[in-house]
Formats: C-alpha cells, sequence, structure tokens
C-alpha cells in the first residue's frame, strides 16, 4: 500500500502550483497538466476545450479510468447540444428550489438513522451505521427503488466507479449489473410513470428527442451509484477530519445549519472527493491554440485539471486553511470541488444538503461523539475512483 493511500485526504495537497507544463500519464501519454486555480477555473469554463474528443470513436487510448462516470456515453463525456439535452432531461430536479423542497424528507432520513444509534448505544460504527446508509436511502426515496439493499448500491457503486487500480473483471461486471438495472428500470417508468425522478427523465427525454437510449441507461447508473457514493465519501472523510484533528469545528457545528452550511463549503474545498491516488481527473482537449497562464496549449492537446493544487494554491487561497476559525468563513474564491462552468455537477445541491444536515443534526444528537481509532490507523477502501474510511470505530 503506497504512502499516499495512508495519507487522510485532507492532508493531500496536490502538485505544486505553476504554470502549465508537459507531463506523461502512466501510459506514457502527454498532458499539459493545469494547477493554479485561475487556470484550471479557465479551462473549466472554456467551451473550446471538449471532453468529448477523449473518447470518440477512433480517438486512441489514455491512461484513464473505467468507471461509468468516465463512459462514452456519461453525461461529463458530452459537449454541445448532447450534454445539454441530458443535462435538461434531470437538471430541473436538482435545482437549488427543488432540493430545498427534498430537505424534510432528508432529514427524516437522518432522523431515523440516529434514532437507530442512539437506541443501538455504543459503540457504533459511523461508516456501516450513518455514512453508507443515509446517502443509499435518499436515493431510494428520490429513485422510488425502495426493493434495492443499499449493500447492492455499494456494491455497484465501489465495481463501476473502478479506478485504474481495481480489477477489471470485477469492474466490468458491476457496470453490467448496473447497466441492466438501470435499462429495466427506464423500461419500467415508460411503462407507469410514477412522480420519481426517473419518471421525471423519461419525461424530459421524451420532450428533448435524440438522447440515445445508451447515454440515458448511463444517466440513471451515474444517479444510482453517483449521488451513494459522493455523499458516503464526503461524510466519512469529514468525519474523520473533525473528530480527530477539529474539536472546536465539531462543537460548533452544533449551533445551527447556517454554521454547518458554511463548514460543509469549507470541507468539500479541502477534501478531494476522487481519490488522488487513481490517476487523472477528466480529461479535455484543446479544440485550438488557447492560452492558459501564459503558455500556449496547441490545437489536439490533452489537458488535465488539478483541482486538489488549485483548492491550496496560495494566490487564491492564502492563510492556514485548516485554522478552526477559518473552516466557517467563506471561502475567498469559488470551490471547484464540483466542477464548473456548463459541466458543473447537477447533484451538487442534493449533496451539500445531505452533508449538512447529516453532520449538523450528528453533532447535535451525539455531542460527546469521538473515534475509537487514531487517523494513522484507519484502514482505507480503495481500488475506486472514490477514497474513504472502511469503518469509522466510535463510541459517545
Amino acid at each position: 500500500m503506497s504512502t499516499l493511500r495512508t495519507v487522510p485526504l485532507h492532508r493531500i495537497t496536490g502538485q505544486e502550483t505553476g504554470p502549465p507544463r508537459l507531463v506523461e500519464l502512466p501510459d506514457g501519454t502527454p498532458v499539459w497538466l493545469v494547477t493554479r486555480y485561475d487556470d484550471v477555473h479557465q479551462v473549466l469554463n472554456d467551451q473550446r476545450f471538449g471532453r468529448a474528443p477523449v473518447q470518440a470513436p477512433g480517438a486512441p487510448p489514455v491512461g484513464d479510468s473505467p468507471s461509468v462516470l468516465k463512459s462514452r456515453e456519461a453525461i461529463g463525456r458530452q459537449d454541445g447540444g448532447a450534454h445539454l439535452r441530458l443535462r435538461r432531461a434531470v437538471g430541473r430536479a436538482f435545482t437549488p428550489r427543488a432540493v430545498a423542497h427534498l430537505r424534510p424528507w432528508v432529514a427524516d432520513v437522518i432522523e431515523q438513522l440516529l434514532d437507530g444509534l442512539v437506541k443501538q448505544g455504543p459503540p457504533g460504527d459511523l461508516v456501516r451505521d450513518y455514512a453508507m446508509p443515509l446517502p443509499s436511502l435518499v436515493m431510494h426515496r428520490l429513485l422510488a427503488v425502495e426493493d434495492v439493499p443499499f449493500e447492492t448500491i455499494f456494491h455497484w457503486s465501489q465495481h463501476a466507479m473502478a479506478g485504474a487500480s481495481a480489477a477489471p473483471e470485477e469492474g466490468a461486471r458491476a457496470r453490467t449489473e448496473l447497466a441492466e438495472f438501470a435499462g429495466g428500470l427506464l423500461a419500467a417508468r415508460r411503462e407507469a410513470p410514477g412522480d420519481d425522478l426517473v419518471s421525471s427523465v423519461v419525461v424530459a427525454a421524451q420532450g428533448e428527442g435524440g438522447i440515445p437510449e445508451s447515454a440515458l441507461v448511463n444517466l440513471i447508473s451515474t444517479m444510482i451509484i453517483g449521488g451513494h457514493d459522493t455523499t458516503m465519501t464526503m461524510l466519512g472523510n469529514s468525519l474523520l477530519y473533525l473528530l480527530t484533528e477539529q474539536p472546536v469545528a465539531w462543537q460548533r457545528l452544533r449551533t445551527g445549519e447556517e454554521a454547518a452550511a458554511a463548514l460543509v463549503e469549507r470541507l468539500l474545498h479541502l477534501i478531494p472527493i476522487g481519490d488522488p491516488a487513481e490517476g487523472a481527473g477528466h480529461l479535455v482537449t484543446a479544440g485550438a491554440d488557447i492560452g492558459v497562464g501564459g503558455v500556449t496549449i496547441p490545437a489536439g492537446a490533452l489537458v488535465s485539471t488539478d483541482r486538489l493544487a488549485a483548492h491550496h494554491d496560495p494566490a487564491a487561497f492564502p492563510g492556514d486553511l485548516h485554522d478552526p476559525e477559518a473552516l466557517f468563513a467563506p471561502l475567498p474564491r469559488p470551490t471547484l470541488a464540483f466542477g464548473a462552468g456548463r459541466h458543473y455537477c447537477v447533484g451538487t445541491w442534493l449533496a451539500r444538503a445531505e452533508l449538512q444536515l447529516g453532520l449538523h443534526r450528528l453533532a447535535v444528537r451525539l455531542p460527546r461523539l469521538r473515534l475509537a481509532v487514531e487517523a494513522e490507523e484507519v484502514e482505507w477502501r480503495h481500488g475506486s475512483i472514490t477514497r474513504s474510511p472502511v469503518r469509522l470505530p466510535a463510541s459517545w
């Protein structure tokens, strides 16, 4: 196990920031690495940097993850009209206003889990008993798939979001199972639509027209596993950070949802959602000669943005980012945790709501919560494009 994997994610800072420079992917493919905040922000917002050409038919393979999120059909790999149609098919369900209406039942899911923790009493496992089931139960309700055990969703997310180091056979099986389930779900909702998210996607897609079935299957697959994995990952890593290094911040969480919202924004900024050990993030292709940070990136070149390095760019984020007071102060620049521009993650507001309510209510209900392990003793879940604790033994 490499040193990188044993370091808690909040202690990893990414590449040293500087002008764009040529590096090589593990397979030897040349790629322009962009690290400074302003440069990363430019690349993410400039539509001349395309995502689709990276995995277009006939394009040379690059050393990237086999994750379902990075397949040719994924919404994150589309450009132009194809991307816009997919985004419109799902976007209305995840607007800030739509998520505000969902907050009461997200809170209800959280309270049920907390009731279970209080009833069982210590010791407990904050991953098994809280971080893992919370987002699964939310997605169960949102997608109306209550009959699917959350252990199955976890299995799919672990293997269908496999990183470069994962066993390819298991990932292929999980992606096939997930695609078959998502395809069946789409067919069932076309036959008998309800008031769930899949039904709304079906109706919106019919109105849009021109969306391939494979892209819709990938979209539903992404919602099933992405909605689970992102929140589970952030909850586990945030709890490890707060309970081992930020006891003052943990207590301040109890003061209200406003404090929780400010803290979550900092946590999203400090703790990468993806595992830096699993290779390059989303690669893009320069559609023309483009000036970035004083360097001209030639047309046709591959570009990789290091958002982790950008989040620690001292020019954009001066001072100690881990200072307890700073954790509740507004960020001087918007975080890039969920991307930027036209590819900004559609599920960001739901993920934020789950994290805000999940951390705040846990701190309120279990104010004396403490971990039974040190950070360096944590066993990590790896092999996926994300990384989080396998378990967090705790008492209260």
